[in-house]
């Protein structure tokens, strides 16, 4: 069970991992070993996640999310499988608990008529500095 708060654990049936050869820097060992870590999450079919945050979590415009709505997080940074593992495993851990917070409702509001006035002024103002700049017939 992968734990992602007090109320919410994914298992690791809903996991899916895969291992495959990282680039970058190595030597002739990294040719050979399958360090870096694909881990996959069936967001849109996963049957532990509450419909709410389901939906929370494909709304994000992620670009590790894919159409089918599966999010797929590739782990790369270490030399050794195991820590990358647990990166890819941390990195879900922090996207499912980021959408588990509820973003809080815009309440709209009507502008003061103060703030109305300091809008108008500024523009009158603007457009004064503008006429100081235009050319004056008979001056050239």
């Amino acid at each position: 069970m992968l734990t992602i708060s007090r109320t919410l654990a994914l298992p690791e049936s809903e996991l899916v991992e895969r291992f495959l050869r990282a680039d970058g820097p190595g030597g002739q060992h990294v040719n050979r070993t399958e360090s870096a870590v694909e881990l996959r999450f069936d967001v849109a079919r996963s049957p532990t996640l509450p419909e709410p945050l389901r939906e929370r979590l494909l709304a994000r415009r992620d670009r590790r999310l894919t159409d089918d709505g599966v999010l797929v997080i590739q782990a790369r940074r270490f030399r050794d499988q195991g820590r990358n593992r647990e990166d890819a495993r941390e990195r879900l851990v922090e996207i499912v608990r980021a959408a588990q917070v509820v973003p809080k409702k815009r309440v709209a509001t009507k502008p003061t008529r103060a703030s109305k006035e300091r809008r108008l002024a500024g523009k009158q103002q603007r457009g004064k500095l503008k006429q100081l700049r235009a050319k004056k017939p008979g001056l050239e």
